[in-house]
C-alpha cells in the first residue's frame, strides 16, 4: 500500500486555506475553473494526500513550541503556510503583532519544517515592494515595503529562505479573491445589494493584478509537492484598477457598473492608515520561464466567482 503525502496546512480557515483543502481532497474549489482552462495539473502521489489544516483556533503561531510539536507530531511533507495576520491598517498599529505573527511565526514554521524535513510554500503579498515601479514587478526586483504588514511579511520572506534555504518557496500574490470569508469581490456585492441605486465609489489610481484563490489553490499544492525552490509571482492574467475591479463585479452580477464612480487615493474618506502600493502588478515572470501554466484572465475567473456567490 503506498503512504500518502502528507501536507500540513495553515491558514486552513481562510478563503485561500479552504481551497487548498478543497485542491488536496480533489475537489473543484467554489468557483474554479476546469483544468483545461488554466491547463493546470496537481501531481497525485500514488497513496494520495493526508491533510492536517491548521488555524488560529487551533495553532498560534506566535507559540514556538506549540508550532513545533504540531508539526513534528504530525511529520508532513508539504508545509503549506499561508496563515498571516492580514489585517492591513491594524498591523500599523500593532505592529509587534504583525512581527509575532508574519515574520516570527514563520520562522518557527520554517524551523518545524526542517526538523522533519518538509518543504514549505510561503504566501507572500504584493505589499513588499514600494508600488512605485513604472512596470509590473518581476521576482527580481528589489522590495521596498511602505507599510507594517508588507515589511512583516517581507521579514517572513527572508526568515523561510533563511532557515530552509533551497527547501523553501516564496509564492507573491495580490488582490486575493474566493468563495469563503471576505474579499473585495463580496464587499461590492454587499454594497451595490443595499437598495439597489448607491453610488459606489472605489480608488483608480491603485493598479494591480487580481488572484482568485480557485486558481491559486491548485499552484501552491504543484509547488510544494515538486518541492520548486525559490519566489513565484502568481496572480491571474491581465490587470486593472480598484474602480474597473468593481465596475466588472456588478456587470457579471447583472447589475449596472455605472453606479461605480472613480475617486483618487487621497479622497478616501476616512484615509486608510497603512500606505497601499499605486502599482501592486506583479509580472509572473518566474512562472513563463520555467514553463509552468499561467493562471486565467481575471475577467474569466471573476464571473466564475460571481456564479458562486451570488448562484444561479
Amino acid at each position: 500500500m503506498s503512504t500518502p503525502l502528507r501536507v500540513f496546512v495553515t491558514g486552513g480557515d481562510g478563503q485561500l486555506g479552504r481551497d487548498v483543502q478543497a485542491v488536496l481532497a480533489g475537489a473543484m474549489p467554489d468557483g474554479g475553473a476546469p483544468a483545461h482552462v488554466t491547463g493546470l495539473t496537481v501531481p497525485q502521489p500514488a497513496g494520495g494526500f493526508e491533510t492536517l489544516a491548521t488555524d488560529v483556533d487551533t495553532l498560534d503561531l506566535r507559540d514556538r513550541d506549540g508550532v513545533l510539536a504540531a508539526v513534528e507530531a504530525f511529520r508532513p511533507d508539504v508545509v503549506l503556510h499561508g496563515g498571516a495576520y492580514t489585517a492591513v491598517d491594524a498591523c500599523e498599529s500593532d505592529p509587534d503583532t504583525a512581527y509575532a505573527v508574519n515574520a516570527l511565526g514563520t520562522r518557527y514554521v520554517a524551523e518545524a519544517a526542517r526538523r522533519v524535513g518538509a518543504h514549505v510554500v510561503y504566501v507572500s503579498t504584493d505589499y513588499v515592494f514600494d508600488g512605485e515601479l513604472g512596470r509590473p514587478y518581476v521576482e527580481w526586483d528589489d522590495p521596498a515595503p511602505r507599510s507594517v504588514y508588507g515589511r512583516s511579511k517581507l521579514g517572513g520572506e527572508r526568515e523561510v529562505l533563511a532557515v530552509l534555504g533551497g527547501d523553501a518557496t516564496v509564492v507573491r500574490t495580490a488582490w486575493v479573491s474566493g468563495a469563503h470569508g471576505a474579499n473585495m469581490v463580496k464587499t461590492a456585492l454587499r454594497l451595490a445589494g443595499t437598495d439597489g441605486t448607491t453610488t459606489l465609489r472605489f480608488v483608480d489610481d491603485q493598479r494591480g493584478t487580481p488572484t482568485f484563490t480557485a486558481d491559486l489553490a491548485p499552484v501552491l499544492v504543484r509547488l510544494g509537492v515538486e518541492r520548486r525552490p525559490g519566489t513565484f509571482h502568481v496572480t491571474n492574467s491581465g490587470e486593472t484598477t480598484w474602480f474597473e475591479f468593481v465596475r466588472a463585479v456588478l456587470e457579471a452580477a447583472g447589475d449596472d457598473p455605472g453606479r461605480v464612480e472613480p475617486i483618487t487615493t487621497a479622497e478616501l474618506d476616512p484615509p486608510r492608515p497603512a500606505p497601499r502600493p499605486a502599482n501592486s502588478r506583479l509580472d509572473n515572470l518566474g512562472l513563463r520561464l520555467a514553463g509552468l501554466p499561467l493562471l486565467p484572465e481575471w475577467t474569466d475567473s471573476l464571473a466564475r466567482l460571481v456564479d458562486a456567490v451570488v448562484g444561479p
